[in-house]
């Protein structure tokens, strides 16, 4: 059990149904080339969980039934998974849209040279983590050297067309505070974003993703460490929002773990809190069950999606 879990549960956060599926978000492995401070997933470079070829073929069955509107690709860094071309092609070719949560970095990594021509070849959307504009904070965050690479990343991305008008390739940017706080207006945080980017390097972007940092894993952990989880928690619940209860993204979304195992959102698959009350779900249950209606578990950590303008895998609600 993850030391945070004790202190999210039982939780007052209020009872909520699932809605119609429409995404399906897949962690391929918890490998990744970085290690970052805010990872609710505790991915890094010596992680060896991956998703195996069993259930990479049981996603491309299920995907090719029509059911699925869009597939979101996490980790770690998905791209590492070896078998990540492939999904993306066999997605693509059942007309399934296609998200691909990138830390930028894996861009400039050795032996991915092809990857953002490959990307753009597949009109993939890229959801890019920048939890800031400035060099100082991102690598504070991320590790030395991470923003120049991730800036490298962008102009690369940028040429081949990602965030340019009327191109069809859509580049998304995600925030995350620094510390035990509520991000800041998404809107306003957004001009900031472009402006400084577009001034300093010529870069350009569709949207900006503001996410609440989540009181689990990594991040719940530091925290703990520094006596700040019980405080982080009274704030998400003192800032939550019945308004934003209607669009949290566990409403439409499934998450599948590196072992095809099913959960209502990224942060109860870290949770391990099984989806609908279920006994570990999997893939395969998707072909003949219907989750629709059913009730969603919660936690404390859930209102950090629905405190202030709401966070979710799309940013502010």
């Amino acid at each position: 059990m993850h030391p945070t879990l004790p202190k999210l549960l039982p939780g007052n956060f209020p009872e909520i149904h699932r809605k119609q599926l429409k995404t399906l978000q897949v962690n391929l492995g918890y490998l990744c080339n970085q290690s970052c401070v805010h990872c609710h997933v505790n991915a890094g470079p010596t992680r060896t969980e991956m998703m195996d070829d069993d259930n990479i073929d049981l996603l491309v069955e299920l995907l090719g039934t029509g059911q699925i509107e869009t597939l979101d690709l996490t980790g770690g860094a998905p791209e590492m998974h070896q078998r990540f071309n492939y999904l993306v092609t066999q997605a693509r070719k059942a007309g399934v849209h296609v998200i691909d949560r990138c830390n930028l970095t894996i861009l400039t990594e050795p032996g991915y040279e092809d990857l953002t021509g490959f990307l753009a070849d597949h009109q993939v959307e890229v959801v890019a983590s920048l939890p800031c504009y400035s060099m100082e904070n991102v690598d504070k965050q991320r590790g030395n050297g991470v923003f120049e690479r991730s800036i490298q990343a962008l102009k690369c991305l940028n040429k081949l067309g990602y965030g340019q008008a009327d191109s069809g390739l859509v580049l998304n940017l995600v925030y995350n505070p620094q510390g035990a706080s509520l991000p800041p207006n998404q809107t306003a945080l957004e001009q900031d974003y472009k402006r400084e980017l577009k001034a300093h390097f010529e870069i350009v972007f569709n949207q900006l993703f503001s996410l609440a940092n989540m009181p689990i894993q990594r991040f719940g952990s530091m925290l703990i460490s520094k006596g700040e989880f019980d405080g982080y928690i009274d704030l998400l619940r003192n800032n939550h929002r019945d308004d934003n209860l209607d669009s949290v993204m566990c409403r439409t979304l499934i998450s599948v773990d590196w072992q095809g195992h099913l959960y209502d959102c990224d942060f109860n698959q870290l949770l391990a809190l099984p989806l609908a009350g279920k006994d570990k779900p999997h893939l395969r249950d998707l072909f003949n069950s219907d989750f629709e209606g059913l009730s969603i578990s919660t936690a404390n950590h859930c209102f950090g999606c629905t405190a202030g303008q709401g966070s979710s895998c799309k940013g502010a609600l």
